[in-house]
């Protein structure tokens, strides 16, 4: 006869009292009502409640409670502000979740050399702030800075609308302060621009939490440029808008931020923000350019002959700060104001060639009439990060159904032109089957061995971000991938 399955409390019970011994009892969530804030990130269509939720507020408390999960084989997922948007988070069934939350000081800005040593739970857009009193800034921006945590923005890589200048979250940090899932501190990186040995910053960044916790960083401030300026433009056409980013990479301009939205993301953010963009539009344009006056100056009178000659209508240049942020503020409330239009919001995170974009537009655009689902369209242009936004009801079956799968679709064409599946967002739950398509056998077989040699029993975030060759096969016989790439006159890199 087959031994019961111990209860939830039994299993809870096991954990509970050697964890009492060093942890408060304010600082260990066990109720079910109280575990529901945990329950999910920002990808609400996963749920799943863990064994007990623990907020540790010391270093040596994070050490102790891997050493305790180790020693019961019991699953750790480590959480942030909860913002991200791919089900990494999520917390997987008789596991504790490790919440960072309390890990909210900024520790140290070094003036001199222009970096800040930061815990994982202090907000990315808290760091500016910080910072700006030396004039210096934190350059990852995601949309959700004011309330994500630079730890999180390191676990998933996230990037923002200024990543195409200054990259994404991996190249704005020197150093991580990590534990192990048996309990070991190590120190990656250093405070200088090089360090010796492997570059294990670069690892963790993206890892999505499945090869240890971060608890200190270390990152990079730059100095707030001279001049920034804003350009807002309309396009009558996806074409002429696409040509334009590639006009304006093609003669060698950088901008800070190159984003475009479509006619039905306008509509939407004007409707909500009052921003002034053109609402007749098929097509806006938001280009940033700063540096030095003279530098800008330049750039702006080049990048304005270059819109001319593709027609470009309502031209705006901002002419201060407060002209600036109005523009930017529009664009960052594009998420928030696409909940005015459905209940739900599936947004996609894939990245294709800048030389794409209108073509795969036009396909995305064509998914949504096949699957009868709105779609709005927000790319990072300049770097090709795309985030179509599918709006649906989830309380509809069908709906829900539908949007999964245009979401697939979608994913799926991003690797057919070259792409990837992921700019910023991660993989989590949402895109484990589409790594299956990405990568082939023996890179997921590489990528099983960098998660083993740090975490061999796979406790920390099972599940996530990587597939088994099983769920790979099983994807690959139930997978019937028809017809021919849907832009052959495309070269693949």
């Amino acid at each position: 006869m087959c031994d019961a399955q111990p209860t939830r409390e039994q299993q809870l019970q096991r954990i509970l009292t050697p964890l009492q011994r060093f942890i408060k009892a304010e600082n260990i969530v066990t109720s079910v009502e109280a575990l529901r804030a945990y329950e999910c990130d920002a990808f609400t269509t996963m749920r799943q409640l863990p064994l007990l939720t623990v907020l540790p507020d010391t270093i040596e408390q994070v050490q102790q409670i891997m050493r305790l999960c180790y020693e019961l084989d019991i699953p750790v997922v480590a959480r942030g502000a909860g913002t991200g948007l791919t089900a990494g988070s999520m917390p997987v069934e008789n596991g504790l979740l490790l919440s960072m939350t309390k890990f909210d000081r900024i520790l140290d800005i070094d003036i001199a050399n222009k970096t800040a040593l930061i815990e994982p739970g202090v907000r990315n857009l808290a760091v500016t702030q910080a910072a700006a009193p030396y004039n210096l800034y934190f350059a990852p921006d995601p949309s959700s800075q004011l309330a994500c945590s630079v730890g999180g923005n390191v676990a998933e890589n996230a990037g923002g609308i200024h990543c195409l200048k200054y990259g994404l979250t991996v190249h704005n940090i020197l150093e991580l302060d990590v534990i192990t899932i048996e309990g070991e501190r190590l120190t990656l990186g250093g405070a200088s621009l090089d360090a010796a040995g492997y570059d294990l910053t670069a690892l963790f960044a993206g890892s999505e939490g499945l090869l240890g916790v971060i608890v200190g960083i270390r990152v990079k401030l730059l100095a707030k440029p001279a001049s920034a300026r804003v350009l807002l433009c309309g396009f009558d056409s996806i074409e002429n808008a696409s040509h334009a980013i590639a006009h304006i990479i093609a003669a060698g301009i950088i901008p800070a931020g190159l984003e475009m939205i479509d006619h039905t993301g306008i509509n939407a953010i004007e409707e909500l923000m009052h921003a002034g963009y053109p609402i007749d539009a098929a097509a806006v344009l938001i280009c940033e350019l700063d540096g030095s006056i003279e530098e800008v100056e330049d750039e702006l009178t080049r990048v304005m002959s270059l819109l001319e000659a593709l027609d470009a209508a309502n031209i705006q240049i901002s002419n201060n700060e407060e002209e600036k942020a109005r523009i930017w503020a529009a664009r960052k409330a594009a998420f928030p104001a696409m909940a005015r239009l459905a209940p739900d919001n599936y947004i996609m995170d894939g990245t294709i060639p800048r030389r794409a974009l209108a073509d795969v537009w036009q396909r995305i655009n064509q998914l949504a009439d096949e699957y009868q689902l709105l779609v709005v369209n927000v790319f990072h242009a300049g770097d090709g990060n795309m985030h179509p936004s599918i709006l649906f009801d989830a309380m509809d079956a069908d709906q829900h159904h539908r949007a999964e799968e245009l979401g697939t679709r979608i994913l799926e064409l991003c690797i057919e032109v070259g792409g990837t599946i992921s700019g910023e967002h991660g993989i989590g739950l949402e895109k484990i089957n589409q790594m299956c398509l990405q990568f082939t056998e023996a890179e997921i077989q590489q990528f099983h061995a960098v998660k083993a040699a740090f975490d061999a029993k796979n406790l920390l975030n099972p599940g996530k971000q990587i597939p088994t060759l099983a769920r790979c096969a099983e994807f690959h016989a139930m997978h019937v991938h028809q017809g021919e790439m849907p832009f052959p006159h495309l070269e693949r890199f």
